[in-house]
């Protein structure tokens, strides 16, 4: 029950950063080094945090064998994906 509470709150997140442009949700960004908070909203909010709150409240509901590692793998490999798309194409240097 509680992993189905934390998915429905990631997806919440992710209408938050990514329709509603709630950026200041992010931590660790410096929102004045962001070239384009509309793409870093959209970017996080609908590559990272809505396929992990739809992983998780799929995880919640089917139980199958090392799932704790494979929910593991997949959330480093969104946000590498994500820090590395925010660093090279967002950020100011």
């Amino acid at each position: 029950m509680l992993v189905l509470v934390i998915g429905i709150a990631l997806i919440l997140i992710a209408y938050l950063t990514a329709v509603k442009r709630q950026t200041w949700l992010l931590a660790g960004f410096n929102e004045k080094h962001i070239k384009n908070k509309s793409i870093l909203g959209k970017v996080t909010g609908g590559v990272f945090f809505l396929p992990l709150g739809l992983l998780v409240i799929l995880h919640s509901v089917i139980d199958y064998p090392y799932e704790g590692t494979v929910l593991v793998i997949i959330i480093l490999v969104l946000l590498t994906a994500v820090y590395l798309f925010i660093n090279r194409k967002l950020l100011d240097k």
